[in-house]
């Protein structure tokens, strides 16, 4: 198999993008009750979106933002939305989209990067713990907030 790079999202790839499988129950966790209540707020112009790309073939999607102003610290610099295909779990794809997304704050200047989950044990908690965010808060709905210190 080739190995994983990154290409912005785009008309070519998002309906791949678009159609990655989940595994059973994971519906639930794409997006937290705080991202929902957010989603309206976000800037297109701070929006970072891309797919992971292996072998022409789409595995995975990260969606961050990079608003250095925004009145919420754990908006500033984060995951928004990230899915691996459900036969790509386990094989480095989450880990390689969240590490090109980190280097990407790095180089505008930030000391770290965040994500919000909903607190439950079938959740992608364990997932970014294993990659290295720590919890640091709970936002006013209940999801929790990790934070990766770059």
């Amino acid at each position: 198999m080739g190995e994983l790079r990154l290409e912005e999202l785009s008309a070519t790839n998002i309906v791949a993008a678009n159609n990655l499988s989940l595994k059973p129950g994971q519906e639930q966790f794409i997006a937290p009750v705080t991202y929902s209540a957010e989603a309206s707020v976000v800037n297109p112009l701070t929006s970072w979106q891309r797919v992971v790309v292996q072998d022409d073939k789409v595995l995975g999607f990260i969606h961050g933002n990079f608003d250095p102003e925004n009145e919420h610290e754990e908006f500033r610099a984060c995951i928004w939305r990230i899915n691996v295909d459900a036969d790509a779990q386990g094989q480095g794809v989450g880990r390689f989209a969240t590490q090109a997304l980190a280097g990407e704050a790095k180089r505008r200047g930030l000391g770290r990067i965040t994500v919000l989950w909903e607190p439950d044990e079938s959740g992608p908690g364990e997932f970014f713990h294993r990659i290295g965010f720590r919890d640091i808060g709970e936002t006013a709905y209940g999801d929790i907030i990790g934070a990766l210190e770059l």
